[in-house]
């Protein structure tokens, strides 16, 4: 879909939402995404307004919850988190790191501390990438 429509980057509490939908094979209703909040839970009304907010961003879609009448809605993501991370991804490369992924990679490599067992997985990831 290289045609999209760029969107405006998540929040914190935004991404925290959007986490617990991309988590949930099934569509969510307000009071389902509060319940799977860690404690403190956030208000509804909070809630509420956080998937009006990814709505008009273009992050969820909303529908009418199966059998129930009245105002009760489901909310799904609209984008995988793996095509979100692409994209978010995508920015920090091209915008901090000169749109190199060798500096992006290096940057990690130099400054996370990484385990022997991380570097090794890293060095196999390479390895099959050659292949």
């Amino acid at each position: 879909m290289s045609d999209e429509k760029p969107r405006k980057p998540l929040t914190r509490a935004e991404t925290e939402v959007m986490n617990i939908l991309w988590d949930s094979p099934l569509a969510l209703a307000v009071r389902q995404i509060v319940e799977r909040y860690a404690e403190p839970q956030p208000a509804v009304t909070t809630v509420g307004t956080f998937l009006r907010i990814l709505e008009a961003k273009g992050y969820v879609e909303h529908r009418r919850m199966a059998g129930a009448s009245g105002r009760t809605f489901v909310y799904m993501p609209t984008m995988t988190r793996d095509k979100y991370l692409a994209l978010v991804m995508g920015e920090v490369r091209d915008s901090l790191f000169g749109r190199s992924a060798k500096k992006l990679c290096s940057y990690f490599i130099e400054h996370e501390d990484l385990s022997d067992e991380d570097l090794m997985e890293i060095m196999a990831l390479i390895e099959q990438r050659k292949e």
